[in-house]
């Protein structure tokens, strides 16, 4: 069996990730550097913060790398009103069967657009980091693992709008890298 040379294997993954770019740029115009920043840190399993005004292209480009690469993609959209069991899911009981299913929430896919996360409680919040931190969650009492490719795009409006919380330190080191799209 021929074991590919370290060259090889570099030129291959070189490839992948032109082609990627490539498709990538065709619906983000403009943004090379971003898009660059965000597929190392998808290639490295680390998560994005990305900060900006609405209506840069946040959502745009989270889509576009999951459709560039055949993954599953959710959006949550994150209000003040959104409680943990919003995005981790509940457990419903069916009165036909008279047993609790679990219906998962947005957070079992495999990228992950969590907009505007700073207009959640900060116990909401953390319901994600902990997602992001341990890949998997807590839900009543039961552990449940997330997929093994699980990667997170949050996006983060400027603390000076109104109805935002400010992400604690503590909570910023979750992510592998923090951008803007200007």
């Amino acid at each position: 069996m021929d074991i590919p040379s370290s060259d090889s294997r570099f030129a291959a993954a070189h490839s992948v990730y032109a082609r990627l770019q490539a498709n990538i740029g065709r619906v983000m115009n403009g943004a090379d550097d971003s898009v660059r920043l965000l597929l190392a840190a998808l290639a490295s399993g680390g998560h994005v913060l990305l900060e900006d005004f609405p209506g840069t292209g946040k959502t745009t480009l989270a889509k576009a790398i999951a459709k560039s690469i055949g993954a599953e993609f959710r959006r949550a959209q994150f209000t003040p009103d959104l409680l943990p069991t919003d995005i981790l899911g509940v457990s419903i009981f069916n009165q036909r069967e008279q047993t609790f299913e679990f219906r998962a929430g947005p957070i079992f896919t495999q990228i992950l657009l969590a907009d505007e996360i700073n207009r959640a409680s900060p116990r909401t919040q953390s319901a994600l980091l902990e997602a992001m931190a341990e890949g998997q969650v807590s839900v009543e009492g039961q552990t449940r693992k997330l997929d093994d490719f699980f990667f997170v795009i949050a996006t983060q409006n400027p603390t000076e709008f109104r109805g935002t919380y400010p992400l604690p330190e503590a909570q910023m080191d979750r992510f592998a890298l923090r951008l803007s799209l200007g």
